[in-house]
């Protein structure tokens, strides 16, 4: 009876721990789980681009990002190219813009797009859910607008992207105040993701202009081993201890 009893056991705690780890790619287990909630991929819900000219989103954007002729930049979830394509006029011919998403055909039509309007200065690569694939010591900034809250491994994800900065280059984050689950993220637990893969917050601002809040971010001291990572807690926007 007890040998049955601790079999048991063994099969209960081991249906459990498939329960609380669905799914999830070889390539993230040796980081620890989000437990929030994600967002469905869902393109662009942010208006269109005229509506989001009119405001002036992307001009806010560039400027508190301080975007200027010869910038590197890397545009993750660049879906139809919005920021894009601004992107590469506003860095000119001696900057450079990449564009990546991991959604095939959202990669087609954005290539279709740059060949169009010719941006001789825009390349285009295709990553993955846990990894952005971005070259090594590369970039003055990262942007990834209205996109942060559909990343499933947040903590496999921004320490693989963090090594794609140069020295001084920062990760630019436009979001929305409202849970993962809704399209947004509560900037505290966006504050502590990142600060748990070795991020510092530079800067924070909320602008009708965006539809949300600019939260732009630094990497400070050495990256921590996977293992070491703190998972944060989702109501509290706290690591856990």
């Amino acid at each position: 009876m007890r040998a049955f009893a601790l079999l048991a056991s063994l099969v209960l705690l081991s249906a459990c721990g498939e329960a609380g780890d669905p799914g999830r790619p070889d390539s993230s287990r040796a980081f620890p789980q989000a437990w929030r909630p994600v967002s469905t991929l869902s393109g662009n819900e942010f208006r269109n681009e005229d509506q989001r000219d009119n405001l002036g989103e992307a001009e806010v954007v560039m400027d508190l990002a301080a975007i200027g002729a010869g910038t590197t930049v890397a545009d993750i979830g660049a879906g139809e190219g919005y920021y894009t394509v601004r992107l590469a006029e506003r860095v000119g011919a001696k900057g450079r813009v990449l564009a990546q998403d991991i959604d095939p055909g959202a990669i087609q039509r954005l290539g279709q797009r740059v060949e169009r309007e010719r941006l001789d200065n825009v390349s285009i690569k295709t990553g993955a859910p846990d990894d952005p694939r971005l070259p090594a010591n590369s970039f003055d900034r990262i942007f990834l607008v209205h996109m942060y809250h559909e990343v499933t491994e947040p903590y496999a994800f921004l320490w693989r992207m963090r090594p794609a900065l140069r020295a001084g280059g920062q990760v630019i984050v436009v979001d929305v105040d409202r849970p993962t689950d809704q399209h947004g993220i509560p900037p505290q637990l966006l504050f502590c993701e990142f600060q748990a893969v070795g991020f510092r917050l530079v800067e924070f601002v909320r602008r009708p202009e965006l539809n949300g809040y600019y939260a732009q971010f630094e990497a400070v001291g050495p990256r921590p081993e996977p293992a070491a990572i703190k998972p944060c807690n989702t109501a509290k926007g706290k690591t856990e201890t």
